[in-house]
């Protein structure tokens, strides 16, 4: 039985074939994957924070798995990866705090291969339509500096009062046109998460 009470989820899949003047080809490509939830803590002060967690380890690989799939490539073949969550105006920063951290980053890390470094997150507070940015880091060497990037969305109606809005995003590649130096994707070696 799903821990979360999902109302709708919405996968965006972005493509930049242009920057600049500047052909991009193959294009850069990122997908987020959202999904709405209860917020099973709206309005009340809730100190046990367990049933968020698990409703973060399930949506990882859900939320990470369907960004792969819309992609349309292989798991191991993803080299960006990102987190983040907006907390309805009847929840708190806690709430989303409890389903990014603990448990959402293992079932994540599996839906797109390895994984060595840290998965880059954002919480806010807000109400419908609100914009939420997605930050952007390589899966597997945080130094990557190409794929430092990040990736707006946002849903009309979401999240409502007593909802949350729990985002997941994966690319297929750095930002476009990158020229700021420092480790690239090929030189990466994911052992330490960091280089």
């Amino acid at each position: 039985m799903s821990a979360a009470k999902i109302r709708k989820i919405v996968t965006v899949v972005e493509e930049t074939h242009l920057e600049m003047g500047q052909v991009i080809d193959p294009p850069t490509r990122r997908a987020a994957c959202i999904a709405v939830i209860e917020n099973p803590h709206a309005g009340m002060y809730q100190q046990d924070l367990e049933m968020l967690m698990d409703i973060g380890e399930e949506l990882g690989g859900e939320l990470g798995r369907r960004c792969v799939k819309a992609l349309g490539i292989e798991p191991a073949e993803a080299q960006s990866y990102g987190k983040a969550a907006m907390v309805g105006e009847n929840g708190e920063l806690e709430h989303a705090a409890a389903i990014l951290h603990p448990r959402l980053g293992k079932p994540l890390r599996a839906a797109v291969e390895k994984g060595a470094a840290l998965v880059a997150s954002n919480k806010k507070m807000g109400t419908m339509g609100r914009p939420l940015d997605v930050p952007l880091g390589h899966k597997d060497a945080a130094y990557v500096r190409s794929h430092f990037d990040g990736m707006e969305v946002q849903i009309n109606d979401a999240p409502r009062a007593n909802e949350i809005m729990v985002a997941v995003a994966v690319t297929d590649s750095g930002r476009p046109l990158p020229r700021v130096g420092g480790l690239t994707h090929d030189q990466a070696e994911g052992a330490d998460g960091l280089k």
